[in-house]
């Protein structure tokens, strides 16, 4: 088993909402996340995105490219429609070493979109399913030959959102396809991670580590919020510091051999939220929760 543990830049910058931490410098996010005890880096929109320039930067911090996500629009494009809007990203991941890429797809999605609640999320019909997931199995099994594996996120406000939408994903895709576990995203759509963990285990190939403030998903569930006033609230926070049973999920992942990444994937407003402070917490909670489980986490 090869773990290991990093972060993505919404602690410092969000993408979703650029407005947050926009003046907060790459070299910022960088310097505080390896401070706090990062191995590595999801991309950001601060980021650049041409290896050359990239890898040196992050070789500077010595930083790993652990993956990026990648705004999928396969109900809206053929397959080889797909395959060429990728290949830029698919190029700079495979190039820095990611082996995984955080896909998701976004036609429709509402998570963006702060003046809409997340009850219009988007529902896909059953007639369209089948069209949707062959396709997806396809660029799947492209990128999984070019040495990177997708890592399907189920996220709030898109198509795949709920514990059930994740079955239906899983048993109708090509196990080509992997699965990203966000922990937050799913016990907001009202998922368990846990059960989620132990029924895909053999397709889950990358992890988002965020937590759940559970007053305020209760506050934004009963207001009927917008995913990004949720996160303005402080739904999420970093790992060990919410309500989701993180000692029972790191065991079953644990006991089912999962290795690739560790993710703190928490946004929240650093104006509220000091980044530095929560990134350092979100690392500590991590490591004492691999160490709880026996997890042996590679630097």
């Amino acid at each position: 088993m090869t773990i290991r543990i990093g972060i993505n830049p919404l602690t410092w910058t969000n993408d979703d909402l650029p407005s947050l931490g926009a003046d907060t410098s790459l070299e910022t996010c960088l310097s505080e996340g390896k401070q706090a005890g990062f191995a590595g880096f999801e991309l950001g929109n601060k980021f650049p995105r041409k290896a050359e320039i990239l890898g040196p930067i992050l070789d500077s911090h010595q930083l790993k490219l652990i993956s990026g996500w990648f705004s999928g629009q396969l109900l809206s494009r053929s397959v080889e429609e797909e395959i060429a809007a990728i290949q830029d990203h698919l190029t700079l991941l495979k190039t820095l070493g990611a082996s995984v890429m955080v896909y998701c797809e976004v036609t429709h999605c509402i998570h963006g979109a702060q003046d809409t609640p997340l009850s219009q999320r988007p529902v896909l019909p059953d007639d369209q399913w089948q069209s949707f997931t062959e396709k997806l199995s396809a660029l799947a099994q492209y990128c999984q030959a070019q040495g990177v594996q997708l890592a399907y996120h189920h996220h709030m406000g898109t198509v795949v959102q709920s514990e059930a939408d994740i079955d239906k994903l899983m048993q109708d895709t090509d196990p080509a396809l992997g699965l990203l576990l966000d922990t937050g995203h799913l016990m907001y759509a009202g998922g368990d991670p846990i059960a989620v963990q132990r029924r895909h285990a053999s397709r889950i190939n990358h992890v988002h580590c965020k937590d759940i403030r559970l007053e305020v998903l209760e506050d934004s569930q009963n207001r009927n919020l917008s995913f990004l006033d949720a996160v303005l609230n402080g739904v999420f926070t970093v790992p060990g510091d919410g309500c989701i049973d993180y000692d029972t999920l790191f065991n079953g992942l644990k006991k089912d051999n999962y290795a690739g990444w560790l993710v703190v994937e928490a946004e929240q407003d650093p104006a509220i939220a000091n980044p530095l402070e929560y990134a350092t917490l979100g690392a500590k909670n991590l490591r004492n929760l691999c160490a709880d489980a026996g997890i042996t986490l590679s630097e």
